[in-house]
């Protein structure tokens, strides 16, 4: 029995499984499965709208149906997981996916559409919070490292194969595929648990003293934030009763749990578990990152999309060339300088790479194409690979492991919301910042505009002399206008993710060196250490 304070959240001990590499491979495929869904259903959402007949509005409001339920659910599922055993939770869950998923295309009405994709998201929200503790409890230590890699692998991964993914679907084998390649992967998920993970029993004193109303305040407020940021952009804010209502409610619900954190007798995630400098600026870096990431994740397809009207097939092959392929090569060097130097180094060198793509997607004019974003997308996958993978483990190395079950929580608030917010936050600026440039080039052009005549003159030797010729003239000099203001648009959100990366490492300088253990360059990792002797069941 651990001598650490019970006030201060659960305290994990406990066995592992006799087939350690087959139950890892489960939890990372479902980690996998998370990055992959959610990437594919977000570039493929244009082409469900065309499928289900749905509008803006109501596409808008699906995808928000179809991801915000995951923070619902996510931070108490490593809680769940050592309570009740990895077995209860993720086979049944792993199924139930899958045949949510083969069901969705067969779906014609608009309610229950939604109504599955709720539970399809909440499902989602199970995957990938017990990867890290699982990955702990049965890997031998010198083994961890490369756990961690392969889970950190999805982000690059998923954003760059979810393009070529989504462009095989929705031209060669059918929209269906966006839903069903669950339908293949899930059922593997729940075979290799069924085959590898331990039969534990339930937790009885801890489900007993359960701080069911701490799960279900914080669950309740992110998710009602979530909700709020993921369609701030589409109501325009504060002007929004829906989206101020969704704030106000989600802070005060927090502000509850925070209350309820400090007086119940055993509570779930007491602050005290992330409480420490580097833990605070280990959560800075990950926000920092995923803001400069998110907006070249932003730009490139958007440009390609929007600008030039490139669907995603079309766009696959840099992404196979720029991403897919070179992130195994980064992610297995990032490997390497772990093993040798600090983390915070490697969180430099990644923030580096990022910065150095947005400077030269900030040059974007409106004759590049596709190509001319290959030296931006390796870049930032660069970035990604070295500074999420970096930071996982100067995390990891900070975190009691312990009080794992209790920081899980929050790790999942954080990186859920933050992804949320830099999205909704940055297309925000995205939208704003065309229109300013739209109306700047707009200005200048007028009925007694010299050069406005002189083009639509041009234009209408090429469509004819008639008012139509004249309308089309017109319309395409608005066109080109309004293009003009997306890539000027474009080259500011390129400028923002530089200085994103700019503040990343501002904070890494002021980070201090993680403590010597199992992910210090310094430790001797051919010394042995039990399996599952750090994180496992709690007592």
């Amino acid at each position: 029995m651990s001598t650490l304070p019970t006030a201060f959240g659960p305290v994990t001990s406990g066995t592992a499984t006799s087939n350690p590499r087959l139950i890892v491979a489960a939890l990372l495929l479902a980690s996998f499965v998370v990055g992959f869904d959610t990437r594919v259903f977000a570039v493929g959402l244009p082409d469900l709208r065309g499928v289900y007949s749905l509008g803006v509005d109501e596409a808008s409001w699906l995808s928000t149906v179809a991801n915000a339920p995951q923070i619902l659910i996510s931070s108490a599922v490593a809680w769940l997981c050592t309570v009740f055993g990895i077995r209860r939770i993720m086979i049944p869950s792993s199924l139930v996916y899958a045949g949510i998923s083969f069901a969705i295309p067969l779906l014609h009405d608009g309610t229950t559409l939604f109504v599955f994709h709720a539970f399809r998201a909440l499902l989602l929200g199970v995957f990938i919070p017990a990867t890290i503790m699982v990955i702990f409890r049965n890997l031998e230590m010198k083994y961890w490292l490369i756990g961690i890699a392969i889970y950190a692998l999805r982000v690059p991964l998923s954003q760059n194969l979810g393009f070529v993914l989504v462009g095989v679907y929705g031209d060669y084998l059918g929209w269906q595929w966006l839903y069903w390649q669950d339908v293949l992967v899930a059922p593997i998920i729940a075979l290799l648990l069924i085959i590898a993970a331990p039969k534990e029993e339930i937790n009885a004193n801890l489900l007993e003293n359960a701080d069911w109303g701490g799960m279900l305040l914080l669950g309740c407020s992110m998710t009602m934030i979530y909700v709020a940021l993921d369609q701030g952009n589409r109501l325009d804010w504060f002007n929004s009763g829906i989206v101020t209502s969704l704030i106000l409610g989600g802070a005060v619900l927090a502000i509850g749990f925070v209350v309820n954190e400090s007086v119940v007798k055993l509570p779930w995630a007491h602050a005290s578990v992330i409480l420490s400098r580097n833990i605070g600026m280990g959560y800075a870096i990950i926000i920092a990152f995923t803001f400069s990431n998110s907006a070249g994740a932003i730009i490139v397809p958007s440009f390609l999309g929007t600008v030039i009207g490139l669907r995603p097939i079309a766009i696959s092959q840099l992404y196979v060339i720029g991403g897919v392929i070179p992130v195994f090569a980064f992610i297995a060097l990032a490997i390497y300088f772990l093993r040798h130097i600090d983390s915070r180094i490697c969180t430099l060198i990644g923030f580096v790479g990022m910065a150095v793509g947005a400077l030269l997607g900030s040059r974007v004019t409106v004759e590049w194409s596709p190509w001319n974003f290959l030296p931006i997308v390796m870049l930032y996958t660069a970035g990604q690979s070295f500074t999420f993978f970096s930071i996982v483990v100067y995390l990891l190395a900070n975190t009691d492991p312990k009080r794992a079950t209790a920081a899980s929580a929050y790790i999942q608030v954080v990186r859920l919301g933050s992804v949320e917010l830099a999205g909704s936050l940055l297309n925000t600026w995205l939208r704003q910042r065309e229109q300013f440039h739209s109306n700047i080039l707009g200005g200048s052009v007028a009925d007694s505009s010299g050069g406005l005549h002189e083009a639509v003159h041009r234009l209408e030797t090429l469509f004819g002399a008639s008012r139509r010729a004249n309308a089309e003239a017109l319309a395409t000099v608005a066109a080109h206008v309004r293009g003009q203001s997306y890539v000027l648009a474009y080259a500011d959100l390129f400028v923002l993710s530089f200085w994103f990366a700019i503040a990343g490492l501002v904070i890494v300088a002021l980070m201090r060196a993680m403590p010597i253990g199992p992910f210090h360059p310094a430790f001797n990792h051919s010394t042995p250490a039990p399996v599952g002797a750090n994180l496992g069941k709690t007592t």
